[in-house]
């Protein structure tokens, strides 16, 4: 991938900046209230944002810059393998149309606004509460550096060296996340998503016509797969497993998240969610056709240092350099709608379930949105300490562990919406069980997202964060048979 300084791609580049940057500050002053001095103003955009804001902004934080990056490079390295986010996001969708609206209408009709206050008020049990909270903590940091990993990508392809532009992007967005809250990203989703389609459309249009056509680009990343020894354009049998495993596993996970639960909880009503659920799979044609880009990679013949440079060098060698700089900068604004949700999301967090449980129960709404504002700034100051000065890998690995944590705090969240049965120790029992054991096998496995499983002659391979969840909740159920008899005899 070429390093030098794209003069014309960088023009483009500053100007999208630029407008997303001036956007950010005006969302402070769109739809704006008589006050910004709370949680559910600064953190949930007064959860008054309908069906579309909520399509382009839920969309926004869900299809990442990291995926843009990540998928195509996937697909690139092991071939059909990865494009198992595409049951994925399928598998999603009804779940979020069946669950998510009873879940918004908990957290309306009780002014929650994180899944530890829905947990918190269910139970009545502050160590759970505490568990789910840290959880999703925890699990956000590493997604919000993998933000900057795809940052970082669009950066180096304009040509600049060194972490000073990567620091200055997101001065800009920790400024204008603080002035303005969830409001600032719900409107540069627009913009951000806009250009990604764009950017996508013309991809798959344009590129294969400059390598042959699409039947040139399958031959060609074939040939490469089997050169290489490992790979194909096709799952093989020993394969479906796993991959349907990691499918569902990540398609349970994906709304448990801080930032992805943050869009629900701001839209304006259950109708406006029911309507996403069934608008949302737009974006997952976009991802298969996303996902392409990794075969294109080998009809190419690129050179790169990294799988990641696919989808960069692409775009560098193909398009023209004005093309290139818009391509660029889409892929940038990509990642500061996410990076803005998610520091949004722990930082309230952090305010509703630490701040005011255990440091301030008193806290004014005016103090917890100051709060918040404050921890929005330390989370993406973390968060870029970690790409500056540890290895990528690292945040690949934590960003891998925190799926498999947040897939443990799903009881806990959802059980409690549909039966009345669970109890908080069960619940606290089997969530220790899942991360702790899940945890340990990813790690004893060399931090690998899946697990040889063998029994009575029969051997699979499967996604460990489903595994876990399974001991979750089957430890749930145990100790619940052994708890729930013994509270109904105490308050008999």
């Amino acid at each position: 991938m070429k390093t030098d300084l794209n003069i014309p791609a960088l023009a483009v580049f500053i100007f999208f900046f630029a407008l997303v940057t001036v956007m950010g500050f005006m969302a402070a002053r769109w739809q704006q209230p008589k006050s910004m001095a709370s949680l559910d103003e600064w953190g949930l955009g007064g959860r008054q944002f309908g069906t579309w804001i909520t399509w382009f902004l839920v969309g926004g934080d869900f299809y990442t810059a990291y995926t843009v990056i990540a998928v195509p490079a996937l697909v690139y390295s092991v071939g059909a393998y990865g494009f198992f986010a595409l049951p994925y996001t399928i598998i999603v969708y009804p779940f979020v149309f069946l669950v998510m609206p009873r879940l918004w209408q908990v957290a309306k009709d009780n002014g929650y606004v994180t899944a530890a206050d829905v947990v918190h008020g269910r139970y009545a049990s502050r160590t759970l509460e505490a568990a789910v909270a840290i959880t999703g903590v925890l699990a956000t940091m590493p997604y919000i550096a993998l933000q900057l990993i795809g940052m970082a990508a669009a950066i180096k392809a304009l040509g600049f060296e060194g972490e000073w532009p990567l620091v200055a992007a997101f001065v800009v967005l920790a400024l204008y996340t603080y002035s303005s809250g969830l409001r600032a990203p719900a409107l540069i989703a627009f913009v951000k998503d806009i250009m990604i389609y764009i950017v996508v459309l013309t991809a798959v249009s344009f590129i294969p016509g400059k390598l042959g056509g699409y039947g040139a680009v399958f031959t060609a990343a074939e040939e490469a797969f089997k050169a290489k020894g490992s790979g194909g354009i096709l799952l093989q049998p020993d394969q479906y497993v796993a991959y349907a495993s990691l499918a569902l596993g990540s398609a349970l996970a994906a709304f448990m998240y801080p930032h992805t639960l943050t869009g629900i909880f701001a839209s304006r009503s259950a109708t406006t969610i029911r309507k996403n659920a069934a608008l949302l799979p737009a974006y997952t044609l976009m991802l298969g056709l996303l996902a392409l880009l990794g075969y294109m990679g080998h009809a190419a013949h690129l050179k790169l240092t990294s799988n990641n440079d696919v989808v960069p060098a692409l775009f560098q060698t193909l398009f023209p350099d004005w093309f290139a700089g818009f391509a660029f900068a889409a892929l940038a604004i990509g990642a500061l709608v996410p990076a803005a949700v998610m520091s949004i999301g722990a930082s309230n967090l952090f305010t509703r379930n630490f701040w005011k449980a255990y440091v301030n129960p008193a806290v004014t709404p005016k103090q917890e949105a100051g709060v918040a504002k404050i921890t929005s700034l330390v989370v993406k100051f973390g968060a870029l300490l970690v790409i500056i000065y540890l290895p990528t890998q690292f945040a690949l690995d934590l960003q891998l562990l925190g799926g498999l944590w947040i897939l443990q705090t799903l009881p806990a969240l959802i059980f409690g919406l549909f039966t009345r049965w669970f109890t908080a120790p069960a619940l606290l029992a089997g969530w220790v069980v899942g991360l702790v054991g899940g945890t340990y096998v990813t790690w004893t496995d060399g931090l690998k997202p899946l697990h040889l499983v063998s029994a009575a002659g029969f051997s699979a391979t499967v996604y460990v964060g489903l595994l876990a969840l399974a001991a979750n909740i089957i430890v749930a159920c145990v100790v619940n048979l052994l708890v729930r008899p013994k509270q109904v005899t105490q308050a008999a």
